[in-house]
């Protein structure tokens, strides 16, 4: 959704703030890059991104159902996860562990389904959650906590599971920087859901994105000047308590080498923070019915949001220009749009510690808030409910994810002898 923000100079605000700036098309300087296409490090690596393969990787996600924290499923989910980042060739893979103690009554879980009904005007003075101002047409949402009101029977039974308190554990896995190992881009989606069905957009399609760059990025030909570390974050349908949980763990540890003399940093110095949320879904804003259109709208984007109320607002702001100028140049589909009222994602711990955004269809509080997406935390949130334009949207994400972190981290392709 085409933001209304305006950004005075915003390209020489960005190349104040992140070095490693994108040539924007049309210019003389694009004209040679273009001629020099084939020697693009970042082509070759956007180029072994793949719909199918995104797909399968979402698909694979979904056998787990909805993977709600706390259960079996779940914690087969992180098993299959740190499986296919080992096959991808992903080194170090670790587990960051907490504890988890949810409160009595927990309204995710017992709470009624809102979600659906006709829809409204909304008033004039609403203000979205994360501070932006949502117009147009708006339908109630919520959390399905009903069984039931998932028909398919196996499916039902697959998340039958109800979530206990206690030990949780999240994955990820670390691109080591060949100059900088000390330094690192933090890329990373949630792998938990809710809702009684398979999570495939919250937040299979962003798990499945990481997970797709985490593959592209481990190529035994691919390095790396700068650290990139590929996060699955839990607990995030509970008010981001994984994120959390590894902010208070590990951002006093950033930049230490240990042991010391050993070239080895366990937490690298945080240089910015890409979440992915919800990538597959933009077909536009509510009509009177209540219903969203079943295609995708024809003006479709993917929304980059920052904080404007953060710490880090500013540099926030330039790592989201750097992402669109990477959409730009090596999207092959949809533009991007940013935004200045990321809330309610993974993110939002990092914000006043790092540069940090979010990456999503829509944006969190002025339209996905206001009911743009009727599979958000419902039983229909399955992998057959999304058309390939769907899928396609998230791999322009991927694309332009790929692309941005390539270039800040300072990746190169080896070529063959």
């Amino acid at each position: 959704m085409r933001s209304k923000l305006m950004i005075a100079a915003g390209c020489v605000f960005v190349t104040g703030l992140i070095s490693h700036a994108f040539v924007r098309p049309g210019s003389a300087a694009a004209s040679l890059a273009q001629t020099e296409a084939v020697s693009d490090p970042i082509k070759i690596l956007v180029d072994r991104l793949d719909l199918e393969a995104y797909k399968a990787t979402i698909k694979g996600l979904t056998q787990f159902g909805d993977r709600r924290q706390g259960t079996d499923r779940n914690r087969q989910a992180n098993d299959w996860i740190k499986a296919q980042l080992k096959s991808h060739g992903c080194a170090n893979i670790e587990r960051l562990k907490y504890n988890y103690q949810p409160p009595s009554p927990d309204p995710r879980t017992t709470g009624p389904n809102t979600a659906g009904g006709s829809g409204t005007p909304t008033p004039a003075t609403a203000i979205a959650v994360g501070g932006g101002r949502p117009r147009g047409l708006r339908v109630r949402t919520g959390v399905n906590n009903d069984p039931n009101a998932q028909a398919d029977v196996n499916l039902r039974r697959l998340n039958s599971q109800p979530s206990a308190a206690g030990p949780r554990e999240e994955v990820y896995c670390t691109k080591v920087g060949a100059t900088h190992p000390d330094e690192m881009y933090i890329v990373s989606a949630h792998m938990d859901g809710i809702g009684w069905g398979e999570a495939a957009n919250d937040d299979g399609s962003g798990t499945a994105l990481v997970m797709e760059l985490a593959r592209v990025l481990s190529s035994r030909d691919v390095e790396t000047e700068r650290s990139i570390r590929f996060i699955f974050w839990n607990n995030e349908e509970t008010g981001l308590n994984g994120s959390a949980a590894y902010v208070d763990q590990r951002k006093d540890l950033q930049g230490k080498e240990s042991p010391p003399g050993s070239g080895r940093y366990p937490e690298p110095k945080w240089l910015g923070m890409i979440q992915h949320d919800m990538m597959l879904f933009d077909h536009g804003m509510p009509r009177e019915d209540g219903t969203v259109s079943k295609e995708q709208r024809a003006e479709a984007d993917f929304n980059i949001e920052f904080q404007v109320n953060s710490k880090f607002a500013a540099q926030s702001q330039a790592l989201a220009w750097t992402l669109e100028q990477a959409d730009e140049k090596y999207a092959t589909d949809y533009p991007a749009t940013i935004g200045s009222h990321m809330t309610n994602t993974d993110s939002s711990p990092f914000m006043n510690e790092v540069a940090a955004i979010s990456v999503r269809e829509n944006e969190r509080g002025i339209e996905i808030g206001n009911g743009w997406d009727p599979q958000w935390h419902q039983p229909t949130d399955i992998y057959a409910t999304y058309y390939d334009k769907d899928f396609r949207l998230g791999l322009n994400a991927a694309q332009t994810t790929l692309a941005a972190t390539a270039k800040l981290a300072g990746a190169t392709v080896k070529r063959k002898p």
